[in-house]
């Protein structure tokens, strides 16, 4: 019988003789096809000896300052016959008393990728601090760099928090929103501050190998030669809608230090404190003032700026790029005031830009209360020169990116490309996709074949069903921006899902169907047609943009957004991004947003959609290298074959094969091949209750 020993930290815990000691491991279970991070665990007791109870500290006595810290787990190590067998780590349960003297402690050991919970805990993408390397100005000229540079750590895609793009070449069509730039239509172009960056996943992995030390993770999937993952960005949306508004932005907005009333007939519902004007709109008649306006007048006309008013700290007003010798806001631009503190603040987009005093003037005009007949005028202006500063607005990117937890992000790349990982001897986390796993059967000694039938136990086994659902649901937590809601009401599924269903047959199993969730938003990108043609040509420009709003049309939070960022040159339809109102320039590369790695099925199919679907730029269904095709077919179609079984048999399997046996093994019993679902091993005897998935 072979001998088991255990190690904490490189000291020995004495066992009970009689304790069962047993461990189960599967790296992929049928019943639970998206569980991950979840080698093994076990559960068992040592006894009080006199050795445990110095490691343990004597956990039982509350009054021991700086005792055994059961809140920790302990790395530790199981041992066979003195040979190494797994390493890991122990968690101290409790402690069994008889007659109030201890007799047992209650320990678990854990496999080294369930760790992988443990190290990150609930800590948040935004907590990575070395994503910060990546911070930069958020402005016109670094938005079109990153929007045109191609692939890079960082990029622009064309993907709008507000406002619906289009394009419509005919010459002097001047709406908002149309792409089509030309001396007649000086107002065409995306407006660059309804972009947003992004960042590359892989520099997210990266963050998290540099901000956790302990962690290490394989190249095999997480590699810059892997295009499937290295192509793909996070958007860096924190909130819905603009990233301008105060803490969305480190921005050196400049507030007017203080006004001062310069005329006689001022009323009690204007005062102002420390650079605020206090407005109390419940002291004039209807609530309202009769007029009020702001006026700005710069000491240079040379370069552009950016006004914003706050009311309580809140965004109330912003109008972005103004220029030219003054700008006058009238009421009907700043709306109703309502009562509060108001504030202006001042920010340069090109040079630095001086008010001198007396040059911003705000008026008021309104009656008192219950005397219409009465007009109070209320003039205020700045009484010191105002210098609104360089003109730099930093994006840190911790304070951007999308609020989720780095084990939920790590989670959802796995249940997206179906992964999965172990620990190596090197304490390196392995990570490959499920079927590059299974096929790199690479074990020295077996060649990744493990004959088992002279251990067999005959006493017990059966065959067993092995399809434990109906069907499998594939799907997206987040499908509500506009376009793909709209999917969604007229199919009645979800953008890019899929219900699996072998041959579309339905079939009596335990439980009706299995979802596979990930926590990504997924969207419907957009190609655009030229609507100045006649007629109309469908996907007639090379322009794909996504439109990040809800159903109605509103900025939208939504969930984190996943996409292949897919760098267009060459010869491409031209259109504009503006850095004003009326000022900016035509572009002829751009970095597109896709749910498919390339926009060419005949260089490479590859999406993120489960189920197929046609694809928005191309208008075909010939990118059929779905996830579910690419990275789930191969072992879910097997699990619902007509000829696949669970045969559950028990084995005295010896040293030799329980050091060496991988999950990716295949057992051979007779004439069969089998590939393990699960395996319960009685570390003190070697006996082994094995669940096998016979070959298809």
């Amino acid at each position: 019988m072979q001998k088991l020993q255990l190690f904490i930290q490189g000291e020995r815990l004495d066992l009970f003789d009689d304790e069962t000691v047993s461990m189960t491991q599967s790296i992929q279970n049928i019943k639970d096809i998206a569980k991950i991070f979840t080698e093994f665990s076990q559960s068992f007791t040592v006894p009080a000896s006199r050795s445990n109870n110095i490691i343990f500290q004597h956990y039982e006595n509350i009054y021991i300052d700086n005792g055994f810290d059961a809140r920790q787990k302990i790395p530790a190590e199981i041992q066979l016959n003195f040979i190494p067998f797994k390493t890991g780590f122990i968690q101290l349960n409790g402690v069994e008393l008889k007659k109030n003297v201890p007799y047992a402690y209650k320990i678990t050991f854990y496999g080294n990728t369930i760790n992988l919970k443990d190290v990150l805990g609930d800590s948040q993408l935004s907590s990575l601090a070395s994503l910060n390397q990546y911070t930069l100005d958020y402005d016109y000229t670094n938005i079109k760099s990153k929007l045109t540079g191609g692939h890079s750590s960082i990029i622009a895609p064309l993907i709008t928090h507000t406002q619906r793009l289009f394009y419509n070449s005919a010459s002097s069509y001047n709406v908002e929103g149309n792409l089509f730039r030309s001396p007649a239509n000086v107002g065409g172009g995306v407006l660059w501050s309804d972009l947003k960056y992004a960042i590359r996943l892989y520099e997210i992995i990266q963050a998290i190998e540099t901000d956790y030390p302990a962690l290490n993770f394989s190249t095999d999937f997480f590699s810059t030669s892997n295009s499937t993952f290295y192509n793909l960005y996070m958007w860096l949306h924190r909130k819905n809608g603009t990233v301008l508004p105060a803490g969305q932005v480190e921005t050196n907005y400049v507030q007017v230090p203080s006004f001062t009333k310069t005329t006689s007939t001022n009323g009690s519902f204007i005062e102002t404190i420390n650079g605020g004007i206090i407005v109390d709109t419940s002291l004039i008649q209807f609530g309202e003032f009769n007029t009020n306006s702001l006026s700005l007048t710069p000491l240079s006309t040379t370069g552009n700026y950016d006004v914003r008013i706050l009311r309580d700290g809140a965004l109330f007003f912003q109008s972005l790029d103004n220029s030219g010798s003054s700008v006058t806001f009238n009421a009907s631009d700043l709306g109703i005031l309502g009562s509060g503190t108001y504030t202006v603040q001042l920010h340069s987009t090109t040079n630095p830009k001086e008010f001198v005093a007396n040059n911003i003037v705000w008026t008021f005009t309104g009656s008192p209360l219950g005397n219409v007949d009465t007009t109070f005028n209320n003039v205020l202006k700045n009484n010191t020169t105002v210098n609104a500063g360089s003109p730099d607005t930093e994006f840190i990117i911790t304070d951007q990116i999308p609020e989720m937890k780095i084990i939920d992000f790590l989670t959802g790349l796995f249940k997206q490309f179906n992964l999965t990982a172990f620990v190596d001897a090197t304490n390196t986390i392995v990570v490959k996709t499920l079927d590059d796993y299974y096929a790199d059967r690479t074990n020295n000694i077996s060649g990744g074949n493990y004959t088992i039938d002279k251990y067999l136990s005959i006493d017990n086994s059966s065959v067993d069903a092995a399809l434990p659902f109906k069907e499998i649901n594939f799907s997206f937590k987040g499908t509500k921006t506009f376009l793909a809601n709209q999917f969604k009401e007229l199919n009645n599924l979800g953008w890019g899902e899929l219900r699996y269903r072998l041959n579309d047959a339905t079939y009596d199993a335990p439980n009706n169907t299995y979802n596979v969730q990930v926590p990504f938003e997924h969207m419907m990108f957009e190609r655009l047609s030229d609507l100045g043609q006649s007629p109309v040509v469908l996907n007639s420009t090379t322009i794909q943009y996504g439109f990040f709003v809800d159903s109605n049309q509103q900025p939208y939070f939504g969930e984190p957004l996943i996409f292949y960022g897919v760098s267009r040159t060459g010869s491409l339809t031209s259109f504009g991004i503006r850095s004003g109102l009326t000022t900016g320039e035509n572009i002829t590369s751009y970095m597109m947003p896709s749910n498919s790695l390339s926009i060419n099925s005949s260089t490479s199919t590859k999406n993120l959609n489960f189920g197929l679907e046609v694809n928005e730029y191309t208008a075909t269904s010939s990118f059929t290298g779905t996830v579910f095709e690419e990275e789930y077919k191969t072992y879910i179609s097997a699990v619902f074959n007509n000829r696949r079984r669970l045969t559950k048999v028990n084995a005295f399997l010896p040293l030799k094969i329980l050091y060496n046996l991988q999950m990716n093994d295949y057992i051979t019993i007779g004439q069969s091949s089998y590939t393990i679902n699960t395996i319960t091993t009685d570390l003190t005897n070697g006996k082994s209750k094995l669940e096998l998935l016979n070959n298809v």
